[in-house]
């Protein structure tokens, strides 16, 4: 290994903080932890406390994005930036810290309230310009557990309709589902069932992670929240809650019936990205650009793709490009790999003058 010092990327999330460690332009080691933040920043204080035993993080170089800006502990989200700047960096100690602004570049951490603006969920700019780096033209695909972004990528630049959320969301370059923390009923407003529309429960009775692991499609390292009744997480207790969503019991009906709703849901949320990709395609994005698929719901991206009639790159072959030799897809001992962590591993991985690298 390279003596020249090692960076770490940093995705500072509501839900997940999401770390990546990268040594002479080589990734080495990423990890995933669940930080519920509107729980509090002690969240944050006891995953950097965890993550202190498994990386050298006073002997590293600390670049740090985040979204964990918008949880509601926070009155707004420059407060947030602030509180998380401020957490972070006292609770990491040592070492260069610099905060990610997406076209503004790496900013002192003592920069980032005043241009909080721009470091304000910036975490998709970091991937796209790392994409950027690799292929002319893309469509980014980053299916997490909360949201999915969607960012065009144009002669290696991020080309980005919006850049607040609320920009983006109009643009539909954000759009608020992922595939383990959505409420159901944001997914569907009815479903069919015994041969007829039945409409939905407008009640947080189940999340999306029901419907994955009933289609078997859920990580289990993605799986690291509670359920929506704090109840386990077994198909039983999964069909259970989707069936609460039709105001019926899991027990009234097969198993399969429970199985086929599942993949009704799957498909109303496929249908939304889908929409949300011919938009961004339509704005002119070249026919043989592919679809980049990162975050822990990418297991729908080649569906994207083949009804887009595009190609499909997965993430972590992405960042194996262009090494000699290409490094072994990384992962962290709970399962998680670099395209879980795309924006940590685009913080560890970006040069630093390419930070200011693409347009809002």
């Amino acid at each position: 290994m390279s003596h020249e010092q090692a960076v770490m990327g940093w995705d500072l999330g509501g839900a997940h903080l999401k770390v990546a460690l990268a040594q002479a332009g080589t990734l080495r080691q990423v990890e995933q932890l669940h930080t519920p933040l509107w729980r509090g920043l002690e969240q944050l204080d006891a995953a950097t406390d965890a993550l202190a035993a498994r990386f050298p993080l006073r002997r590293c170089r600390h670049r740090v994005t985040m979204t964990g800006e918008l949880a509601d502990i926070f009155a707004t989200r420059a407060d947030g930036v602030a509180a998380l700047v401020r957490r972070f960096c006292a609770n990491v100690g040592g070492g260069e810290t610099m905060i990610y602004a997406g076209p503004k570049g790496l900013l002192p951490p003592a920069a980032a309230h005043e241009q909080h603006r721009w470091v304000a969920s910036a975490n998709w700019h970091a991937s796209a310009a790392l994409v950027g780096r690799h292929m002319d033209n893309a469509l980014l695909v980053d299916i997490g557990s909360t949201t999915t972004d969607i960012v065009a990528v144009r002669a290696g630049r991020p080309d980005a309709q919006g850049w607040s959320d609320r920009e983006r969301m109009s643009a539909e370059e954000l759009v608020y589902c992922g595939v383990v923390r959505t409420p159901v009923h944001a997914l569907a407003e009815r479903a069919p069932f015994d041969g007829v529309w039945t409409g939905l429960a407008a009640e947080y009775f189940a999340t999306a992670a029901d419907v994955y692991r009933l289609t078997g499609e859920l990580p289990g390292h993605a799986d690291l929240g509670e359920t929506a009744d704090g109840r386990p997480k077994g198909e039983a207790e999964s069909a259970a809650r989707l069936a609460r969503m039709l105001g019926e019991d899991a027990v009234a009906r097969k198993p399969h019936q429970w199985r086929a709703l599942a993949d009704y849901f799957r498909q109303s949320q496929i249908e939304r990205i889908w929409r949300a990709c011919v938009r961004r395609c339509s704005a002119g994005l070249s026919e043989d650009a592919p679809l980049v698929g990162a975050g822990v719901g990418r297991f729908l991206v080649p569906e994207l793709a083949r009804r887009l009639g595009r190609g499909h790159v997965d993430w972590p072959t992405l960042v194996g490009q262009g090494a000699e030799p290409a490094p072994a897809p990384v992962q962290a001992k709970g399962g998680a790999d670099a395209g879980d962590c795309a924006p940590a591993v685009a913080l560890a991985l970006l040069p630093s003058p390419e930070t200011h690298h693409g347009t809002a």
